[in-house]
């Protein structure tokens, strides 16, 4: 079996699993701001969830470029993996930067499905997207770190086991770069609740089961120190670019979802005696979104080539989670205007999926700066920030 024909068995898989959870099923997750227990059990028994976990450890051994293919098509089928996504890429930095014994302790557990490790504790109300501005801070005393602070849209801190935590373990004016001075911990919820770690649920437009975290002189010990103190940044830096490839293919899904919603209705909704569809003010604007979306779809693949690959990827790591966001959302506007009034109702899941990718346009990374960052390090223009 070749990659693409083994890419395309996953596609089916992931298909075949998202049909047991109908739109009936996301409409009342949504209406009752439930998190989808259910599906995301589903996920992690089929082994979905470990998919970038070396098999060593109990997982799949497989790219993201797998794993960019299962979520594009749970988002495809009208789900949603931001759920449960962070499972897949956020054990990375213990793949990468962690100890021998660190990978066995806690690797199978996490591909297991026996450890949940989907919460990213990175940003703060006062630092937003400056990361190295954070204020929580680590400080060593014996074998433990004393961890004093506030984290921000954590999201599934709730529904989590274990979280990847940046905290400053020297003060940012005692450091000879910004970058300098942040270390990263594994943070075991489930003792920290006991002990100085409080959680908030945060009501969004969207079920997205988001909190903030607060630490009040919560012990960690200090063997949950991921690679070497002060290095933490470039550690998360690692981690980023797959976040934004994976995000970019749910992006993918959306456009998808939302051009066949709106192709089906276009084709069946009749008025002044003939489908809508036949309209050119209706057909193009399904036909930009489709081009948009299949060039973004390009990006994606480029991206998640040269990150399987080990080549370096920010450049297209970013235009990839920017393009494939911008199409998600042309789709969905386009998808909106094309139902007209019933895409506001609930059963026809528009509205839902509407509110869901319109998320993108902001996290993990805001648009402005990825224009940035492609400005300054692809460009060459001066730094604006």
């Amino acid at each position: 079996m070749n990659a693409a024909e083994g890419l395309e068995d996953i596609r089916n898989s992931v298909r075949a699993l998202c049909a047991r959870f109908p739109g009936s099923y996301w409409r009342e997750l949504d209406r009752e701001r439930r998190y989808p227990t259910e599906f995301v059990k589903a996920l992690t028994e089929a082994g979905m969830l470990a998919v970038l976990i070396p098999e060593e450890y109990g997982g799949s051994g497989l790219g993201i470029t797998a794993a960019a293919a299962i979520l594009e098509e749970i988002h495809k089928s009208g789900g949603n993996g931001a759920a449960c996504h962070a499972q897949m890429y956020t054990m990375g930095t213990i793949l990468k930067h962690g100890s021998a014994e660190q990978k066995s302790r806690w690797l199978p557990k996490i591909a297991a499905g026996e450890l949940r490790l989907q919460a990213f504790g990175v940003t703060e109300p006062t630092a937003g997207t400056d990361t190295t501005a954070i204020r929580t801070t680590a400080v060593r005393r014996g074998d433990t770190y004393v961890i004093n602070g506030q984290k921000v849209w954590t999201s599934r801190a709730e529904h989590s086991d274990l979280m990847l935590l940046l905290a400053r373990t020297t003060p940012r004016d005692k450091v000879a770069r910004r970058t300098d001075g942040l270390s990263v911990f594994v943070v075991d919820m489930r003792e920290g609740l006991k002990r100085g770690l409080t959680i908030r649920p945060i009501r969004t437009m969207i079920n997205h089961a988001t909190t903030e975290v607060f630490f009040d002189n919560l012990e960690v010990p200090a063997d949950h120190l991921i690679g070497e103190e002060g290095k933490g940044f470039r550690y998360i830096l690692d981690g980023m670019n797959a976040e934004r490839i994976l995000i970019a293919a749910e992006c993918i899904g959306d456009a998808r979802w939302f051009i066949a919603k709106a192709c089906d209705y276009a084709r069946s909704r009749v008025v002044f005696g003939r489908p809508i569809g036949q309209n050119q003010g209706v057909q193009f604007p399904i036909a930009r979104a489709f081009a948009a979306t299949e060039a973004a779809a390009l990006m994606v693949c480029e991206a998640a080539s040269l990150f399987d690959a080990g080549k370096p990827c920010g450049p297209q790591a970013n235009m990839a989670k920017m393009l494939a966001a911008d199409a998600s959302w042309q789709a969905a506007d386009m998808c909106l205007q094309t139902h007209g009034g019933f895409g506001f109702a609930e059963e026809y899941d528009v509205e839902r999926k509407f509110r869901e990718t319109r998320l993108y346009q902001i996290a993990p990374i805001s648009t402005n700066l990825i224009l940035s960052y492609l400005a300054e390090h692809v460009l060459g223009l001066p730094r604006s920030y």
